[in-house]
């Protein structure tokens, strides 16, 4: 397992229905994110960059917590406006 691949929370618990996105507070990275929502890695370096996007940095890396995934993915499913 590569660093970028390891897991900041213990195990994984994934949300009722979507057993892509983990539940809590776990970081997934850049590559883990535009894969889930389908979009080049700019395209989340554009979204971390501009504030849409809530991340934290660890060294020289971003990790995005699954919880702010969450949140965009909700707010496209309302109809609220995102662009990519």
């Amino acid at each position: 397992m590569s660093l970028g691949e390891q897991r900041v929370a213990g195990e994984i618990e994934y949300g009722a229905g979507d057993h892509r996105l983990p539940m809590g507070s776990e970081l997934l990275t850049v590559a883990e994110v535009s894969n889930m929502l389908r979009v080049s890695k700019m395209t989340i370096y554009r979204m971390v960059h501009s504030g849409e996007l809530t991340h934290v940095r660890v060294g020289r890396s971003f990790r995005i917590p699954a919880d702010a995934v969450r949140s965009i993915l909700g707010s496209r499913i309302n109809g609220d406006q995102f662009h990519v």
